[in-house]
């Protein structure tokens, strides 16, 4: 059955109660973007200087390159630091991670990343296999006493392996409550009901700052965090807050969960429950006759994607572009740093944000795959313009291709990840978008592991991203148009989308020849095909007799 079509209609639709659980869904995005980017705050390296040595004061705001000069690795006396972030007191102040422990600030990054690598995977598993809801009840037991516990982390090590099982509770959390906000939504709302929740994580991302200076401790600031986190068991407690997708449900062939949840539904947003759910020919019979032949639920692993012809490439793909996206975008922020500590922090913010207004304002109107085609040629556009033309450019205009290579960068990863969402079945939404996403988490992390070896490589890590760019523009146009289409429930469904002509009439959505339609076509005369054959027929007898007359004539002359 079409869920959007056949089922979501009878119970309202995007109705009052719908509109109310998916508004309700955009409210943590603010507490898991405090979550999420408190990290780049308690690792900002300051000023420090060692008096007991040589005095040298050291500026390692956004490098981990030892300073020229004669130094020793350690400080008799004790480091002094000179804090310009909006933290005092931060991991690094803590426990002294400069000079010969400075390589302890990267190594955190990569095992934040790592861990949100397998949050990402293991609770889009068990999206797939237990819903939702469990989903995110598993991720708010976990991430609370994590939370707590990294607030009163007693060394280094016992804080990289706290943050990272925090940072993956963080991701479950994001991917169940993305998921779900997606799947109530009908095809018309997906995308503006997608992007007011991007807009929501970016105002928690200027939020950050100012919270950060009133804590002024990383300690006190992490509590705070986690703090805004059991805020969210109210979505535990009170189940009309996050209710069980119904579309999950009846992708799974749980039928009797199904038809308790849509008439949920349809009692909260106002529509009567008559015969037209439980009589026969009702919605609840169509509902049973669907899944006659499978009486138990139906589960599907990731593995079965293999399966397919066309969900695992789609998917192959999309992942690839999300992987360039994260990728590439240090090398454009590196270009920021030498505007000092604040301003790229909220360059980022903004343009994070114009990335979302300039989504919402294309996607629908000119399609998925070529808003993602152009966006993908601009951020490839603007690294070749850093990497041939950074010497001879002036700093404004450095910047300025800087910000918008990181916007359109931002705005690949975001469209990247809600197109894998509408081209992924429901059977396997959770975890196809975890292995996307978690694609992404690898790209991130090819910038700290250069930071390892004293960025070393970042020349080449920048070439090759950029390369990267123009065979993702490539293959971005075999992927279908999921414009104003209901989202694939089954694997055979996955597998009906097709890539329709890249130019296509605004009002077409699909491949004419593949288009389901009772109507007759208006410009198919079949007539006018028969009067061309006829005509040719004609011609060319017309020709044979014109040709064996000339022969005659040829004859008789020279006789």
């Amino acid at each position: 059955m079409d869920f959007d079509w056949q089922v979501w209609p009878l119970v309202g639709g995007f109705g009052r109660y719908t509109r109310l659980v998916a508004a309700a869904t955009w409210l943590p995005s603010l507490a898991l973007a405090l979550g999420f980017f408190s990290e780049g705050l308690y690792t900002t390296r300051p000023v420090y200087q060692c008096p007991g040595a040589t005095g040298v004061t050291r500026e390692l705001c956004n490098s981990t390159a030892a300073p020229p000069g004669n130094h020793s690795d350690s400080c008799p006396t004790g480091w002094r630091y000179d804090t310009q972030g909006w933290l005092e007191n931060n991991i690094i102040t803590q426990w002294d991670l400069v000079c010969a422990n400075q390589w302890r600030v990267p190594l955190e990054h990569i095992c934040n990343l790592t861990g949100m690598l397998f949050g990402y995977i293991l609770f889009g598993l068990i999206c797939d296999r237990w819903g939702r809801r469990a989903a995110l009840i598993s991720t708010l037991v976990t991430a609370v006493p994590l939370g707590l516990a990294l607030s009163f982390s007693p060394g280094y090590l016992s804080f990289v392996v706290l943050r990272a099982g925090f940072s993956a509770a963080l991701a479950g959390m994001f991917l169940s409550f993305y998921i779900a906000r997606l799947e109530l939504c009908t095809p018309c709302h997906r995308l503006m009901v997608t992007m007011i929740g991007g807009f929501f994580w970016a105002a928690g991302e200027l939020l950050l700052p100012g919270l950060a200076f009133l804590c002024s401790d990383w300690r006190l600031l992490q509590g705070v965090v986690t703090g805004t986190l059991m805020l969210l068991g109210l979505f535990w407690c009170c189940h009309s807050l996050f209710p069980e997708s119904p579309r999950w449900l009846l992708a799974t062939q749980q039928l009797e969960r199904c038809k308790e949840s849509l008439c949920v539904f349809a009692r909260a947003n106002g529509v009567e429950l008559s015969e037209e759910f439980s009589g026969p020919g009702s919605l609840f019979a169509e509902i049973d006759a669907s899944c006659e032949g499978y009486p138990r639920p139906r589960y599907y692993s990731i593995c079965s994607i293999f399966g397919t012809r066309l969900i695992w490439k789609n998917a192959l793909i999309l992942g690839f572009t999300t992987f360039i996206g994260c990728g590439i975008r240090p090398c454009f922020v590196r270009n920021l740093q030498t505007l000092g500590p604040y301003i790229p922090y909220f360059l980022q913010a903004g343009s994070e944000i114009l990335a979302c207004i300039l989504l919402c304002i294309t996607v629908n109107l000119w399609g998925r795959r070529s808003v993602l085609f152009l966006c993908t040629i601009l951020t490839g556009f603007c690294s070749l313009l850093l990497l041939a033309l950074t010497q001879y450019l002036f700093i404004g205009a450095t910047v300025a291709i800087s910000v918008l290579g990181f916007l359109c960068a931002h705005a690949v990863v975001m469209l990247s990840i809600f197109y894998a969402s509408e081209v992924l079945p429901t059977v396997l939404r959770g975890s196809g978008l975890g292995f996307i996403i978690g694609l992404s988490m690898v790209g991130r992390a090819a910038y700290p592991i250069m930071e390892l070896q004293q960025k070393a490589g970042f020349f080449l890590h920048h070439v090759v991203l950029s390369s990267f760019c123009i065979i993702s523009v490539l293959s971005i146009l075999l992927l279908p148009e999921t414009k104003r289409k209901s989202l694939p429930e089954t694997l055979r469904q996955g597998d009906s989308l097709r890539r329709p002509p890249l130019i296509i009439h605004p009002k077409q959505d699909s491949v004419p020849l593949l288009r389901h339609s009772n109507k007759a076509r208006t410009d198919y005369n079949p007539d006018s095909y028969a009067r061309l054959a006829s005509s040719t027929k004609k011609m060319i007898t017309r020709d044979r007799v014109a040709t064996k007359k000339g022969k005659e004539n040829q004859a008789l002359t020279k006789d």
